[in-house]
């Protein structure tokens, strides 16, 4: 297909200082330092690289997640689709869109290129998807020199429709579209986006590019909570564990056996006090 969109994806910029910055959030929280004398150590090279390394790898490992929202990275995103866009959109805390619009953009009938899934292909309909394509590329073009605004002609506009995004991201947030986008059960779409992502941020700050990985990996949950039909179809099934599994191995070796919670155990935990 001549009009098929092509994807990009760039970092174009990121927090400056990033590991520095974790380094002095993380360290507020548990120094009796105040920041200011936090920071006067980091710029007087009194903390070395590598403490800082280590210092920010042993707090990924722990669930304390509001630091990383102090570093933020900005991708610009061309030639995806209107489908993964409503997809992406979904994520709302820790990330800012700016959108191309077909409001107020025009289309040339030269220019409206489209995104065909390969399953088209693969089913032999690449020539139908083509055909409604250009039928639909003839019919917003005779809209708009018909007067139709743009912003009614786009009605006609279909989910494969290309778009472009700058958006925002801080780490926290893009460590959970890692999580869940990185997944097989993904569409492929917004799965090679987000690959495209985190391979631009492991090549800026490879310390914290590490930790962008599918929820089941090494660095993140650990195992797969899909379903186990879904698990044994993953190729990461091969590798990462599933849930199941895991409490199949509690059950069998465990001093004390799993049961469903019930209120008083939940009465046991509002009256647990801190050791």
């Amino acid at each position: 297909m001549e009009n098929q969109a092509r994807m990009r994806v760039r970092l174009v910029d990121c927090a400056k200082a990033p590991l520095a910055k974790l380094y002095a959030a993380f360290r507020t929280c548990y120094s009796s330092e105040s920041p200011l004398e936090i920071w006067q150590k980091i710029e007087a090279e009194k903390i070395s690289p590598e403490r800082i390394r280590s210092f920010i790898g042993e707090r990924l490992k722990t669930g304390h997640s509001s630091p990383l929202e102090q570093v933020v990275f900005w991708f610009a995103v061309a030639g995806v689709s209107r489908s993964l866009s409503h997809q992406l959109v979904r994520h709302r805390v820790g990330i800012s869109f700016e959108q191309q619009s077909q409001r107020y953009v025009k289309f040339k009938r030269d220019r409206l290129i489209f995104v065909m899934p390969e399953s088209w292909r693969r089913a032999g309909l690449e020539g139908e998807f083509a055909g409604l394509l250009e039928r639909i590329s003839e019919v917003y073009g005779r809209a708009l020199e018909g007067g139709v605004p743009a912003e009614d002609a786009r009605f006609v506009l279909p989910n494969a429709a290309p778009t472009n995004f700058h958006l925002m991201v801080n780490f926290a947030e893009l460590l959970h579209i890692c999580d869940v986008r990185l997944c097989v059960r993904a569409q492929w779409e917004i799965r090679r986006m987000v690959a495209l992502m985190r391979a631009e941020v492991k090549r800026a700050v490879p310390e914290l590019g590490s930790f962008l990985q599918p929820k089941c990996g090494e660095s993140r949950m650990g195992y797969c909570d899909e379903s186990l039909e879904d698990w044994q179809r993953c190729p990461l099934g091969q590798v990462r564990p599933h849930k199941s599994q895991l409490f199949e191995l509690y059950e069998r070796h465990a001093s004390r056996k799993s049961r469903p919670l019930a209120d008083e155990h939940y009465r046991a935990v509002e009256q647990k006090e801190l050791l």
